[in-house]
């Protein structure tokens, strides 16, 4: 009988790690915006260019921004997925180095062409990442 449960867990173990994924995406610009000393949220920058690899790695529950300072946030949870007429929302709670919440999304703009974002919505800043699906040379 305790060969049948190893079996069990041995099998339950592969199918959890095989559902879970690497997805690369690159970004094509980003905005910023920020919290003033009141409080109150400013306005969004204006978007700038930028080339820079995203990953989203549920194996290691992580979503890290390749920029010239690596950001890597650890994910707390996964929230569920979100869908209404206009957009489809992953939503992933995390905590920065300091413990601190803060939530990042992945948002399809379904009437923009199946435009993708990336929210990262810290307290006091929300940047913004408009991002497209990576394509490694090798898979083309």
């Amino acid at each position: 009988m305790s060969k049948l449960k190893f079996l069990a867990v041995l099998l339950i173990a592969f199918a959890l790690q095989s559902q879970a994924q690497t997805y690369k995406f690159m970004t094509t610009g980003f905005s910023v915006m920020e919290k003033d000393a009141n409080g109150n949220w400013g306005k969004w920058s204006d978007l700038q260019p930028a080339s820079i690899v995203v990953t989203l790695d549920t194996n290691k529950n992580r979503i890290v921004v390749y920029s010239q300072e690596i950001q890597l946030y650890n994910i707390v949870n996964y929230e569920d997925e979100e869908e209404n007429e206009n957009d489809l929302i992953y939503t992933f709670s995390c905590a920065d180095e300091n413990g601190m919440p803060f939530t990042i999304s992945i948002i399809t703009r379904k009437k923009q062409d199946n435009r993708k974002q990336l929210y990262i919505n810290q307290k006091d800043v929300i940047v913004v990442y408009n991002i497209v699906n990576f394509i490694d040379k090798d898979e083309k």
